[in-house]
């Protein structure tokens, strides 16, 4: 300022007689060459001495105020325009990243919100599966408790159709407990008769729909003895494997299992089907 002030202050002495600025110059001495940095000084004075001139005579000249602006207003201007153009360009690219974020959180929501959804479905499985485990539990150590019951009274008809007939029916009408009792009654009764190998086949469903796989395979054994030729036996010898596998004795499954292929390779489509999930469950070789 004190630089601006005083060569605002020569300027008005230069414009206020000029008759004697060539005198004076002609009495000032010649300075010695300037070096660079100070012709690039000199340079930028004059420059400021020039400015201050046209305030001068725009003052004189107008009557009017005047404005002093800074030389360097105009390179500013140009240089803020520039760093605004970068910090929109700047915003314009966080905002595209900001929208790419809200986009991976939304999808990472709705796998968390899926994920909460297989896992709730897993606990009501897996809090179902444990209540029936504690109802079997219950009702096993309810029959442990239990009186033994009297095993069923051989029949008395002495007609083995009538007692066969009449432990079918049990069957069929869903009376498993009575079936059971039934059959075994029928077996212990007439061991003897044509009917007894399937009475036993029959004794076996009902031991195995209640999991005793272990009486559920003497049955079914009993029944395949001597590998007759009915349309119940493939069925026995499939049901006879499973139980071993049950029973975790594969091996013997998986020999069950070549039996039922060798006695019986007309079996139905069912029976095969079944029979080759089971092998695999023994890890019978190929």
């Amino acid at each position: 300022m004190k630089l601006k002030a005083a060569l605002l202050a020569a300027v008005l002495a230069l414009t206020a007689v000029p008759a004697l600025a060539p005198a004076a110059m002609a009495q000032t001495p010649m300075p010695d060459p300037l070096d660079d940095r100070s012709a690039k000084r000199l340079d930028k004075m004059e420059k400021v001495v020039r400015e201050l001139r046209s305030i001068v005579f725009q003052g004189r000249d107008t009557g009017k105020p005047v404005v002093v602006q800074a030389a360097e207003t105009d390179a500013q201007i140009a240089a803020m325009s520039d760093r605004m153009r970068d910090l929109e360009q700047t915003l314009t690219k966080l905002n595209g990243q900001n929208e790419g974020l809200t986009h991976d959180l939304d999808e990472a929501r709705r796998a968390n919100e899926a994920e909460k959804a297989r896992g709730d479905a897993l606990d009501q499985r897996l809090a179902a599966l444990e209540k029936r485990i504690a109802d079997q539990e219950a009702a096993a150590a309810a029959a442990a408790a239990a009186p033994p019951v009297a095993a069923a009274p051989t029949p008395a008809s002495t007609d083995p159709a009538t007692a066969f007939s009449s432990a079918r029916q049990m069957l069929l009408d869903g009376d498993y407990a009575g079936a059971e009792q039934a059959f075994a009654g029928y077996v212990e009764a007439f061991p003897d008769s044509a009917k007894a190998p399937e009475a036993r086949y029959w004794l076996g469903e009902t031991q195995f729909v209640r999991e005793a796989y272990s009486d559920a395979a003497g049955s079914y054994l009993g029944a395949v003895r001597g590998w007759p030729k009915t349309s119940w036996a493939p069925d026995a010898v499939l049901k006879l494997s499973r139980s071993l596998v049950a029973l975790k004795k594969p091996a013997d499954a998986c020999k069950t299992l070549d039996e039922l292929a060798k006695r019986y390779p007309k079996a139905p489509a069912t029976i095969t089907s079944k029979a080759a999930s089971t092998r695999v469950q023994a890890k019978c070789a190929a």
